[in-house]
This record gives C-alpha cells, structure tokens and sequence, in this order.
C-alpha cells in the first residue's frame, strides 16, 4: 500500500469514528426519544448529496473536571453548506448525543464560523437546536460563546434570512439565538424552549410543572408568539423550511424566484367570500386565496394572535407579503399582540423587499381595561411604526369595515401606502355607524317619540354620509373604488408599476421603534 493509500486509509478510519458522535447507543437512545440524529436531520433537509460538513475534526479545550480525558466528536455541533430547492445555505445542527449537545468555546466557535460564511457568502442560515445548554465544566467560556452567537445574529438581522428549528432541549441563554432569528419552527412533544426549567421554578416559586406545559411547541404557538411554524414530526418541520425558502430570497440584495403565473383556483370566488352584512363573519384566508397563484399561501404564526392572519403567497409569480384581518376571530380587531405579529412580518418583508399587501376589515382597537394595561398604546403603534418605515411596494384593499385608529394603522395613505383601494362595501369613518350615531345625535334620539326609530333613521343618515368609501375618494385617500372582483388585476397592476419603487428618507443611523 502506497504512502498516499494509507493516508487516505486514515483519513476514512478519522471520518468514521467522527461521524458516530456519541456512539451507536447514544444514537440509539436519541431515535427511541423519536429524534433523529443531527447528520441525518441535515441530509433530509438539505437536497440529496449537497451537503458538505467542515470542522469534523475540532476537539473541545476543556481540562478542569475530567473533561481533558474525554473525547467529544466535533465538540457537539455539526456545520456545514449545501442546497435546498437548489439554493445554497449554510448549516448548523447540534448533536445531543455528544455530551448533550452542550456548548462549549470550541462548540461556539464552529457556530459562529458558519455563520461568518453565511453573511459573508450571503446565503440563508439554518440552525438546528438541541442541546442541554451552556457546558458547565467550561464556565464562562460557555457564556462567551453564546454571546458571540447572539451579536452575529444581530449583524445577520435583515441581510440574510435566519432560521431556528428546534428539535430538542433549548434552554436558558441559548433561547435567545432563536428570538433573534427570524422564524422559529418548533415539532410537537419533540422541542422544549424557556428561560428556567420545571425544576427552578419549583424551588424558587414552588409551582410545579412540566416542561411541555412550561415551553412545549404548543405552547409556544399559540401562547407566548414565539414560534413561527408548528409542526406533527421532523419531517413536516423539514417540508415547511424547503416551502419558506422557495418564497423567500437569500439575502436582502437578492431577487425572489420568480416562478410562472397561475390563476387562482375556480372555487374561491371573491365575491361570494365576504357577506355584505358588516357583522357577518368570513375566513380572510379565503379571499387571500382568490388573489393567489394557483391559490396557494403559506401562513406564519397561525396558531397565535389569530385576529389577524399574515403571511406569503404570489400574484404574477412573484412572492408577496400578506396582511390581513381575520373577522373570523374578535371581528378582526387590532390589540397588543395582532399589532406585534403584524409589524415584525412587515419588517421582514420590508428588509428582504417583498411587496405587501394589506386586506383590512376591521373595527379598530380591542377596547377594555386588560388591553390598556397590557400597553396596546405601545403594541399598537409598533405597527403604525413598521407600515410607516417599510419602503417596499404598499398596496391596501378596504373590503369592509376601516374605523377609527385601526384605519390608520391598517396601510393607509397617511402612512405612504402606494395604492389604496375600496370596495363598495366599504365603511370608513371614525367608528361605527351605530356608535356616532347615538353620540352625535343623542339629543335628537332622546327627544324623539320613538327614540328606536330614531336611532335606526339616524344610523342610516350616517351611513350614507360618512360610512361608505366615496367621501374618502373623493378627498384622494382612496386611489379607485373597485368592484371586488377586480381586486386581483388591480393587485396585478399595482406590484408591476410599483416594482421599482425608490423612497428618499431623513439621513439618521436609525429610527427607534416602540420596543
């Protein structure tokens, strides 16, 4: 055997090993938990072959507690590049089969050396937790670690797409890597995320409970907003990336893929969507889908604040951010976390150029003393604030009912939307006509003989002054009154006259947003 064979020899014998990670019973242990292990996680997200692993061979510094005896496979924390749908990411999954996917000053080194080459390659980053958090026995190397991972988080934020998956344990400071990022996917029963564990909190508050109530991917969906995407198995999890990615571009300088134009499907027919009675409930997604190619959309967030609905669809073949009220749900009304969920996806879509379209029909803020005391005044302006600052393409459509501050806030002209436009259903005024009607004519209802058919006489009189979409039209605040049929050719037209859009701002180093 040649010099060079058996130095290849060796090499396959290194790699070998190095790909065990903590061995065929911890792996073992790792499926029977229903987990698959961190490289076979990365080849089925990743398109078949493309995937090309660096750093296999980086061992940990550790040398206080025994550690300086152990041998732990690539410290933990698998890296690497490779493509999905054809498009290059960069990769990183943690192995909890290695020392429980701990992390250490090596693991934190490997991580933050793929996400050096993902801003600097500009490619979107994946990052695949499960991992039992810091490595004690490396004190505060382990805390450095992750602050390194969180300040790059923060220089990716806006320049390329970042992803958290967690399929695992994800705890204490490591929790706040995937807050930075940019969409959070969480598996049910399979991902575990918060600040202080079951056991902490029982011995510091004395209540009890387990770690799914505490941070379980439900939970996290529904409760606390801090996931994106909920999932059944890994697999779904998986497809649910590769579908994310297809809509979205690579970095804040590249272009969308443009894919070819489809028409919506026959069944969702927009006029027969929305009931011309202004208190009747609708689905908003399926107007969304009578827009849509093909009447595909792919929804973020959708088990929480589900009062509105945001999220990607195209028109023309180009991707699109949708931002819509859902009168399926509190009537579609604005409050603390509806205003949240909206304006951090309109940042998005405003710092990856991604036109957006907002469907408004609602009837303002959420009223009541939990509202006022949970800071909607706060809440509620983060969203005035995103539709005010995004420079992208803005187009609006009234369908209904667009009173008070809500109208405002929903993408109006006052907030620079490009295009606004109203259905003839539309209503909007500064509340509702019942409630003007009973403040502006209270005397004249009082007095009357029959104070019901006054109010009734009053209420229509107000309608047909104020609560249509003409008086707006007619003082420039809507471009078109439009027969809501055609609501997709003008759609069509707007995104294309639109696509070159350039906005000139003040000069500042940044705005400051009401956190």
């Amino acid at each position: 055997m040649s010099l060079l064979s058996r130095k290849i020899s060796e090499l396959q014998d290194r790699r070998d090993k190095a790909v065990q990670g903590g061995g065929e019973s911890a792996i073992a242990k790792q499926i029977a938990m229903g987990k698959l292990p961190a490289r076979e996680r990365i080849n089925q997200l990743l398109d078949a072959g493309s995937f090309f692993e660096y750093d296999l061979f980086i061992e940990h510094e550790a040398r206080e507690f025994g550690m300086e005896g152990k041998n732990l496979a690539g410290d933990g924390v698998v890296i690497g590049t490779g493509t999905i749908n054809g498009k290059p990411v960069a990769i990183y999954a943690q192995d909890f089969t290695v020392a429980g996917g701990s992390l250490g000053s090596m693991h934190a080194r490997k991580i933050t050396k793929i996400m050096d080459y993902a801003l600097r390659m500009k490619i979107p980053l994946i990052g695949i937790n499960d991992s039992g958090g810091a490595r004690i026995q490396e004190g505060v190397n382990s805390l450095a670690g992750y602050g390194e991972i969180f300040f790059r988080n923060t220089l990716a934020s806006g320049v390329i797409p970042q992803l958290s998956v967690i399929l695992g344990p994800c705890a204490g400071g490591a929790v706040y890597s995937p807050a930075l990022t940019d969409f959070v996917f969480v598996v049910d029963k399979i991902s575990k995320m918060f600040i202080t564990g079951p056991e902490v909190i029982k011995s510091v508050l004395g209540e009890e409970i387990d770690m799914e109530s505490l941070g379980g991917a439900r939970v996290h969906s529904e409760i606390t907003g801090n996931a994106h995407f909920f999932a059944n198995s890994e697999a779904d999890c998986f497809t649910q990336i590769k579908t994310l990615l297809d809509y979205i571009p690579s970095c804040n300088e590249c272009k969308g893929s443009l894919k070819k134009s489809t028409e919506p499907l026959k069944k969702y027919k927009i006029e027969k969507i929305v009931p011309v009675e202004p208190t009747k409930p609708y689905d908003v997604r399926d107007v969304i889908k009578s827009l849509t190619d093909s009447s595909e959309f792919f929804e973020v967030q959708e088990m929480w604040a589900a009062n509105i609905v945001v999220g990607f669809g195209r028109i023309e073949g180009r991707t699109v951010g949708f931002v819509a009220n859902q009168p399926l749900v509190l009537a579609g009304v604005l409050d603390c976390d509806s205003s949240d969920k909206a304006a951090r996806f309109i940042r998005f879509c405003d710092a990856f150029e991604i036109p957006i379209v907002t469907l408004e029909d609602m009837p303002g803020y959420l009223p009541g003393v939990d509202q006022e005391h949970a800071g909607v005044i706060r809440h509620g302006a983060k969203l005035l604030y995103a539709y005010s600052e995004a420079t992208v393409p803005k187009i609006t459509v009234i369908m209904r009912k667009a009173y008070g501050g809500g109208y405002i806030a929903m993408n109006s002209r006052h907030l620079r939307a490009d295009f606004v436009f109203a259905w003839p259903l539309a209503e909007i005024a500064v509340m509702g006509p019942e409630g003007a009607a009973n403040i502006i004519f209270r005397k004249e209802i009082m007095e009357a003989e029959d104070p019901e058919a006054m109010r009734k006489q009053k209420v229509e009189e107000y309608k047909q002054k104020f609560a249509n979409p003409y008086v707006a039209a007619a003082k420039g605040y809507i471009d078109s009154v439009i027969d809501p049929t055609e609501t997709r050719n003008y759609l069509k037209h707007a995104l294309s006259v639109s696509e070159n859009k350039v906005v000139k701002r003040p000069n500042k180093k940044h705005g400051i947003p009401p956190f």
